[in-house]
């Protein structure tokens, strides 16, 4: 395993590979995204992680700067996989200077929920997928259902590029207690981190409700429970045909819930198939 910090140097180690599988991380790397790296070696001849806090997807700069980071323990964790290379450039090797995000249109998708609450948020995001895409022209890349917005949005920027790389998006890794896996979770104290096992139990109860009644006394109930937890604040609860992703109504085929909370001052989200 080695760790490269330019995209040119990378490129030189894989050059000849018959399959790359890609796995885009922000690092702070737990099991959910161990998950991701194993499955791509498993189906990949070499891997490539990239570990990068991308700036231009950050619409609070606090929360930016506060995003953990520790590369260190990250290519520890990854030490046992093999024909794993790292990607962990700075910001000049991914942008010129002073470049901002593309403006893209992905069908309104990038408009709604965690595009609603943090503007440009998913420009950021397409912008350094589409650079990863470009630099490195993976054959498989890899990404976790948790944020399953963001994972149709890279569907449709793969589509829209005309690239050939299959999107992979796999299960969500859970704690124990139900909660998904987030390199934010180890920023809440013990009150705040079991307080976030209450989010998985609203998503199941929704889940439970959805055969009997419709979607407007879904979301009132879920909402007036979410509002009885303390120390909990809830940013949206939705539920989603996700097949052409547009608010449900009256549609219950291939519906999604989605809930975006704060706990404290950690923001959480979390989807579960209905």
């Amino acid at each position: 395993m080695r760790t490269y910090s330019t995209y040119k140097e990378l490129l030189k180690a894989i050059k000849g590979t018959n399959t790359i599988g890609l796995v885009p991380t922000m690092g702070s790397l737990h099991d959910g995204h161990l998950s991701l790296i194993k499955r791509a070696a498993n189906e990949n001849n070499k891997v490539i992680v990239s570990i990068y806090v991308n700036p231009t997807q950050f619409n609070d700069r606090e929360d930016l700067e506060n995003y953990p980071r520790d590369l260190k323990r990250d290519i520890r964790k990854l030490n046992k996989i093999e024909n794993l290379l790292i990607y962990a450039p700075d910001n000049l090797d991914v942008y010129d200077k002073s470049e901002k995000s593309k403006i893209y249109d992905f069908d309104g998708i990038e408009n709604i929920m965690e595009g609603k609450l943090r503007p440009g948020h998913f420009n950021g995001v397409a912008t350094i997928v589409e650079k990863l895409f470009t630099f490195i022209n993976p054959d498989n890349a890899y990404f976790g259902e948790k944020d399953f917005q963001q994972l149709l949005l890279i569907k449709i920027l793969t589509k829209q590029l005309g690239l050939n790389i299959n999107i992979i998006g796999c299960e969500t890794i859970r704690e124990n207690d139900g909660l998904a896996m987030s390199s934010r979770n180890n920023l809440m104290n013990n009150k705040e981190r079991k307080t976030a096992g209450e989010i998985v139990k609203l998503l199941l109860h929704a889940k439970k409700m959805y055969l009997d009644f419709n979607i407007n006394q879904i979301k009132k109930e879920i909402e007036n429970k979410a509002m009885s937890i303390e120390n909990f604040k809830l940013e949206y609860f939705e539920i989603i045909d996700f097949s052409n992703f547009s608010i449900l109504k009256g549609n219950r085929m291939k519906s999604r819930a989605f809930i975006a909370c704060k706990i404290g001052k950690v923001r959480l989200i979390d989807n579960l198939s209905l």
